[in-house]
């Protein structure tokens, strides 16, 4: 099958706050698309894969918009003098002071190159989260993105948030901010470089190509820490950053914590046929702004019925779907010629990205959560050629399903110094407590990285035994329709 794809003081007391003890101080501060069949309540339904061609914080956020810095480098280490250059580093307060070209190409080359494109630091992903008022100063994200200059070239970007609270975030820090309540410090406003409600790593400082861009790169990681005691904020947070950039942050005294996902790795199979056992066909379809209405209601049924909270407004859907074209894959589902439910997800270089799922209220198809978040994801990126399916958050469920679990990570600054001993042996002990060790564990088990892992054999293909399983699991699982992001 052919697809075409056009975010002090020395004395200190003992706290326990969720089972974890802390040590603190006393005081401080055309379309294309596959399909395949299910069986719905009313008879047999059709799945496709669809591409689509206060006043203190008022005083705070004037003083960090006015915020700047700046740094000498040298464009030739070989000859300093000569070739000494001025970095300035500003704050501005909306991506759409950023023209669009120059942020997207700090992102193709954080990024590695358009083959390794992440689509979630894009400025039509990211300028749609804050035209829509999805990320904006109302809902608890107010853009803080860094730029840095030489002359009129801009050198790097950085989606940053001023954060009121700690949603749409996947990694918890409820109980640090409870602990500094406790203490009688504010732990918000704080700083999140991440992209917002998104679990997917990728670059946070956005760097163009230069031969002196690990100086660009550490005079940013400064111009952040900077800014936070600046603003007077507990802390900076950077969110699923790159394993790159993870070290390097770590190395400058950020605080590291991991984390898990499951992925799916493409070993380089040729077509889905022995992977999915099942008949492909293409449909040509021409969708409307109702089909975003309609996937919107499934996103809402979701949140609603697990007390989430809907971060996304109806026009995100619209503005995104509209900017990134080709780069939106829409898993739909229908029966009777009625959408009923659909999984979207995001084509990357090499990645395809699953994001959010819902059905229609009060309906049930079981396996269909599976079917449409899983499986056709795996077969889109076997067609599209793609290396990698990341899931999203949550769930060791996918394993049987043939995603296999990665490490995630995550850096935090604390700006107070008996806080940030205190929250690294929280995490010191989150790290030993949770199992990180059972990465290693699994992947021995499962026999993936080994020649010697049991593997069994379809046509002239083989493949890895949690793959081939997937066709006897389909028949055999539950319905999950109320995960959110997958």
């Amino acid at each position: 099958m052919a697809i075409a794809v056009t975010v002090p003081s020395s004395s200190s007391f003992l706290l326990l706050i969720n089972n974890n003890l802390f040590n603190f101080p006393s005081s401080s501060t055309t379309t294309t698309s596959s399909s395949s069949r299910w069986r719905g309540r009313r008879g047999k339904g059709r799945i496709s894969a669809l591409f689509w061609g206060s006043k203190n914080n008022d005083m705070r956020q004037e003083q960090e918009e006015q915020f700047s810095l700046s740094s000498t480098v040298y464009t030739d280490l070989d000859n300093k003098e000569s070739s000494k250059r001025v970095i300035n580093v500003s704050v501005v307060s909306s991506i759409s002071d950023i023209p669009s070209t120059e942020w997207d190409a700090c992102a193709v080359d954080a990024s590695g190159g358009h083959e390794k494109y992440n689509p979630f630091i894009s400025h039509s992903f990211l300028s749609s989260l804050e035209h829509s008022g999805s990320a904006v100063k109302e809902t608890g994200w107010t853009p803080h993105h860094l730029l840095a200059r030489m002359d009129s070239t801009i050198l790097a970007v950085v989606p940053l948030y001023l954060k009121t609270h700690s949603y749409g975030e996947f990694v918890f820090d409820h109980s640090w901010a409870n602990a500094y309540y406790s203490y009688g410090s504010p732990y918000y406003p704080k700083f999140q470089s991440c992209v917002p409600f998104t679990p997917v790593t990728g670059p946070r400082i956005l760097l163009r190509n230069s031969p002196f861009k690990d100086q660009v790169f550490h005079f940013l990681l400064s111009a952040l820490k900077h800014l936070t005691a600046h603003s007077h904020l507990s802390s900076l947070h950077v969110t699923f950053p790159s394993q790159d950039d993870f070290h390097k942050f770590t190395q400058q005294g950020f605080l590291p914590r991991i984390g898990i996902q499951y992925h799916w790795k493409n070993r380089n199979y040729k077509n889905s046929n022995g992977v999915l056992l099942l008949t492909l066909s293409i449909m040509f379809i021409y969708w409307k702004a109702k089909h975003w209405d309609s996937f919107y209601s499934f996103y809402r049924n979701t949140t609603d019925n697990k007390w989430g909270t809907p971060y996304l407004t109806r026009d995100f859907f619209h503005e995104m779907g509209s900017k990134m074209g080709d780069q939106v894959l829409l898993v739909v589902a229908e029966e009777g010629g009625e959408l009923v439910a659909g999984a979207l997800n995001l084509i990357g270089g090499d990645t395809l990205f699953g994001r959010l799922w819902g059905c229609q209220p009060q309906t049930y198809y079981p396996s269909l959560h599976f079917e449409a978040c899983y499986y056709q994801a795996i077969e889109a990126a076997i067609e599209l050629n793609l290396e990698t399916v990341e899931a999203g958050a949550q769930g060791e469920h996918k394993i049987q399903r043939g995603y296999l679990p990665v490490t995630t990570y995550s850096c935090h600054y604390l700006v107070d110094e008996e806080f940030r001993k205190a929250i690294q042996n929280f995490i010191i002990r989150e790290s030993s407590q949770e199992g990180k060790a059972l990465i290693p564990i699994v992947m021995e088990i499962l026999g993936i990285g080994r020649t010697s892992g049991k593997q069994r054999t379809l046509g002239k293909k083989e493949f890895p035994d949690n793959v081939i399983r997937k066709k006897e699991i389909r028949s055999g699982v539950t319905n999950e329709s109320d995960w959110l992001h997958h």
